[in-house]
Parts: C-alpha cells; structure tokens; sequence
C-alpha cells in the first residue's frame, strides 16, 4: 500500500505521477480542442508532433530520477492524450481525490488505476456527480487551499471553467481543519490571453515565501490582493499577460530550493537564482502549446513531512 502524503506545493518530493505524451493521436480537429491555447497552434499549423512532447517529457523524468523521486506513468492508451496527470486526481494530505473531469477524458482514471489501487480504499474520495474539479485548480498550502473557480451564472457556456463551487464546498467538507480559499478566474474558450484554464496557469507559491502571479487573471481584485498580502507584495513575482500565456506559472517545485523551469523563461529563471533557487531549465515549449506546462503534467504523491 503506498501512504500519500501533500500538505503543500514545495515539501522535497518523492514520488510523482507524470503523464505520457506516448500513442498521443492525431492533432485534433479545432472544433474538438479543449482549450485556446491548443486551438491557436492547431489552427497556425504548429500544434506539436508526439515524437518532440514524449523527448521533452523524458528529459523531466529523468530529471526526477536524477533526485531520487519515484517517478509512477499511466499506462498508454492507444491514440489518446495522457499528458496532463494534474487534470485527474490530486492528493491532499493522505487521500487522493478522483477529479470529475471532462467526460472524453475519463478513460485517463483508468489509466492510473494500478497507482491508486495501492492506497487504502478509505483514502480515495470520488467526489459527487455535480462537483467539477481539476487539480490544476488545487494547492494544498499547509492550513489553507487555495482553489481556482468560476462563479459566472454561464458557467457551462465555458469549456474553460473546470471547476466550479460545488467542488470548493465539498473539499471544505473533507478538510474542516483547513481554510479552503477559492478565486474567481478569468475564462475565454477562444483567447489564451484572456484565459486561466486553471489556477496553476496565473498564480503558484513556491519556496522561502515566494509567489509568482497574473493579476488580470482574477475577476475578483480583493482576491487578488488577499493573495499579494498573504505572501508580501515583496515576494510576489508579477508576470506579464504574454507571460501567462506561455505558462510562466506553472513551474513546479522539487523541494523548497529547486524549482523546474522552461528553460525560455529567462526573466523568471533569472529572478529565481537572484533568489537563491537552484532553476533545473528543461525544454518544455512543445507541451506548452496544450495550454500546460510542468505543473500540469505532474500530480504529486508524496512530499517529505
């Protein structure tokens, strides 16, 4: 039986599920995209080729390797796009949440069937039928969780809001101890610019009290600014709307002094080493044109206590 354990975004990692971009399929048709960013680069004639996403997966899991961090992958599904692990299930604490996510994608649970069977049937929550959530949308960070939302009353008009306040609710239920804290995000199903498919894409905390963030993301200012007073406007690295859109955000933290980075982000990486990070650069741009970057292709299982 494997014993979970997240509290946070930063603890030193030891095991992770990352996706596979193996048997991706086809590029999809526009109309089929799920999100703008993979519609720009269907529609420019640039959407990426399997043969560069399964390189540049790779590289990131021998990269954990290299760490010492049991690296877990789905089992491969035939023509089918298994890259974002974040988007299925999350772990808060010792229990793993299986998302409810989009009904094409449900085979990807499946897929991680022979991770999740291992942990103790009490420690799996499958949430109701009307709670939608992805877990790029949930960060455990030690008392509270930050969650992303859409409070819009045209909610299912956005293929882009993929979790909604039911799914807040419930999680406040699971964990009563913990202060769930939840923002209302900006959605486009057109725009990448104008679009935070999930909160990972406009806000992260990292280590020694430090955040990255996208103001123009959140709908709601005084959340925004809960957010900047939380962490201190002094340890807030504010990004660019180009910036959001190339995923400057969604980084991911081995430990509280190394952070994984797309080797591109050069105003990022370099602020993070002014910081005293160790930035682990990878080549991550391929992955990026699905509307996701390194935190969404990874779902952590277990972090140091």
């Amino acid at each position: 039986m494997v014993t979970l354990n997240i509290t946070d975004e930063i603890s030193p990692l030891k095991a992770v599920i990352l996706g596979t971009a193996k048997s991706n399929g086809p590029m999809p048709k526009i109309e089929d995209a799920y999100d703008p960013k993979s519609a720009e680069h269907i529609k420019a004639g640039t959407y990426p080729t399997e043969e560069s996403m399964i390189r540049e997966m790779e590289e990131v899991a021998d990269l954990f390797r290299s760490y010492n961090i049991r690296v877990f992958r789905p089992h491969t599904l035939e023509d089918y796009n298994q890259i974002f692990s974040r988007d299925i299930s999350f772990v808060i604490e010792d229990k793993i949440i299986i998302a409810n996510i989009l009904p094409d994608r449900e085979r990807e649970v499946d897929a991680i069937e022979h991770v999740w069977s291992h942990v103790k049937k009490s420690f799996r929550v499958i949430l109701p039928d009307d709670c939608h959530v992805e877990g790029g949308d949930v960060m455990p960070w030690n008392d509270h969780i930050f969650m992303g939302t859409y409070r819009g009353d045209d909610y299912a008009d956005y293929i882009t809001a993929r979790t909604n306040m039911e799914a807040v609710e419930a999680i406040q239920s699971l964990f009563p101890h913990k202060t769930v804290k939840s923002f209302n995000l900006r959605k486009s199903n057109t725009d990448a610019k104008m679009n935070a498919l999930h909160l990972d894409c406009c806000f992260q905390p990292i280590g020694k009290g430090k955040a990255i963030i996208h103001k123009e993301s959140f709908l709601e200012e005084e959340e925004y600014e809960w957010l900047v007073n939380f962490f201190g406007k002094e340890n807030c690295f504010h990004i660019t709307t180009d910036e959001m859109a190339l995923m400057y955000s969604n980084i991911f933290s081995i430990s509280p002094e190394i952070v994984v980075s797309e080797i591109k982000f050069t105003r990022l990486n370099n602020w993070l080493r002014s910081e005293g990070f160790i930035v682990e650069e990878v080549g991550y741009s391929e992955i990026a044109k699905q509307g996701g970057l390194l935190r969404c292709s990874t779902m952590p299982l277990v972090r140091e206590k």
